[in-house]
């Protein structure tokens, strides 16, 4: 970005709740399922047929706008956002344009400086979900199918204040955003998956200036990387206009990731939003908001703090440890097993969740449950195995359902600490290898190191290597 402009970025995030249902009908919200499944009436929109507001959906979102620091609202209504699309046949969406549920919130993201910034929430809004349209190819022929599953599934639309100035902001954000709503149990908030979809507002500016020039909308991103990169792009794609003398159109932009640039999609239409007749108006009252308040468990930032508190962790591995609310639970899971936390932390961030990423696995779904990699851990802390055997027995116990100790015994893991065993192997390496001892007295010191490479060898590796060389150093002299 030229040091004369800026960028202003807005977002505006959808994410789907996570409800046994639809929103206003009975059909199960499963994505996933064989298309056109989980259809009834109401969700084929067909007429005659009137919503019914689904409870769980207003808890979830409730819940998802007080992890985001937002003020429900007393009231909230819904309206008639009325367009028409081939995923939309009814002609309108229902969405809650002029009174939304919950607005003014905030996060507090950390930018590639180290600096904490402070991003604004306009409001969140929930409204339900269009249809999927599936574009094919029957022999030569090109056609579009639509799949009515996704139509009704409820949604939040998290909606920003144009307060962010680069894309790595905007990714930061993001991050933040995901953790916080994945701990407030409301939806899993996959990019890659459907469960959240995020589209850019972006336009530029002389920097300095509070002004708001013509913005561009950019969709088709499934990723936080692609979000990142459509927005840097577009950047210095409008900086290139001003250059060129082109002036910058309202319009909306799809983001190309295989080419890595945004190309036109259509003109900005905002269609009407009239006031829904059929949905009743949403009155919550302090004491139900007060009900579902104490269902948002202990937030991330909050739980790291007490991390450090309570396990004595540092500020760096609490945070990672709380990067996500089933990585907490797991490592407060190991941790009270009487395990060092501080060892826990090591293995869990080094070791635990290196292994499961590369096997496509969770803490949630991996056989390496806490109180196996806290038997581990165990016999690690008491040198019964050493770090190289923990790491090798790590991998089996997540690869099958054998117990610790027969993996262990089975594979001939036990560390040799025994210290007549090790004086007796000293000696017989000492004696085996006279020039290697001369040297190291007459002040060769790498000898030392081929000798308890030797001793280790004897034992094939099973050595306590901190007692053979308080054995080796004291025959040494």
């Amino acid at each position: 970005m030229s040091m004369d402009h800026e960028a202003v970025i807005g977002l505006e995030i959808h994410v789907q709740l996570n409800c046994e249902t639809k929103m206003f009908c009975r059909c199960p919200s499963r994505p996933g399922d064989e298309p056109n499944r989980n259809t009834c009436p109401i969700c084929l929109w067909l007429p005659g047929n009137l919503p019914r507001f689904n409870r769980e959906a207003l808890e979830q979102a409730i819940l998802a706008s007080l992890a985001l620091d937002c003020e429900i609202q007393k009231e909230s209504a819904f309206d008639q956002k009325v367009y028409y699309y081939p995923d939309l046949p009814k002609g309108y969406q229902l969405s809650q344009f002029h009174m939304p549920l919950a607005m003014n919130g905030h996060l507090n993201v950390t930018d590639a400086n180290g600096a904490r910034k402070t991003i604004r929430i306009r409001k969140v809004h929930m409204e339900e979900d269009v249809a999927r349209l599936v574009h094919e190819n029957e022999g030569r022929t090109p056609v579009s199918l639509v799949d009515f599953n996704r139509a009704g599934m409820p949604l939040v639309e998290i909606v920003t204040e144009p307060d962010l100035r680069n894309s790595g902001d905007a990714m930061e954000f993001l991050r933040c955003l995901i953790r916080q709503i994945r701990y407030s149990g409301s939806s899993e908030c996959s990019m890659e998956q459907g469960t959240m979809r995020v589209d850019a507002n972006v336009s530029i500016r002389p920097a300095g200036s509070d002004q708001f020039n013509t913005k561009v909308e950019i969709k088709n991103m499934n990723s936080i990387r692609s979000v990142g990169d459509a927005i840097a792009y577009e950047i210095e794609r409008q900086k290139e206009c001003l250059v060129d003398g082109e002036p910058i159109v309202l319009h909306t932009r799809l983001w190309d990731p295989e080419k890595r640039v945004t190309s036109p999609m259509r003109g900005k239409f905002e269609g009407p939003c009239v006031p829904d007749p059929s949905v009743p108006r949403i009155v919550i009252e302090s004491e139900y908001l007060d009900e579902v308040r104490t269902r948002l468990p202990e937030m991330p930032e909050q739980k790291a703090q007490r991390f450090v508190k309570h396990y004595g962790l540092t500020y760096e591995d609490a945070a990672t440890m709380c990067s996500e609310r089933s990585v907490s639970e797991y490592f407060e899971a190991v941790a009270d097993c009487g395990v060092s936390s501080r060892l826990a932390a090591q293995w869990i961030a080094g070791q635990v969740l290196p292994l499961l990423k590369e096997c496509d696995e969770t803490v949630s779904t991996s056989r390496l449950t806490p109180d196996r990699l806290a038997g581990l851990l165990k016999m690690l802390e008491r040198d019964e195995i050493n770090s190289s055997a923990a790491k090798e027995i790590l991998g089996k116990l997540r690869g099958s359902d054998a117990p610790l100790k027969v993996i262990v015994e089975s594979g001939g893991f036990r560390q040799v600490s025994e210290a007549d065993q090790l004086e007796a192997v000293v000696d017989r390496v000492l004696e085996e290898n006279p020039s290697a001892v001369e040297n190291f007295r007459k002040g060769a010191s790498k000898a030392l190191g081929f000798l308890m490479g030797q001793a280790m060898q004897a034992t094939r590796g099973k050595a306590n290597p901190r007692l053979l060389k308080e054995i080796m150093t004291r025959k040494l002299g």
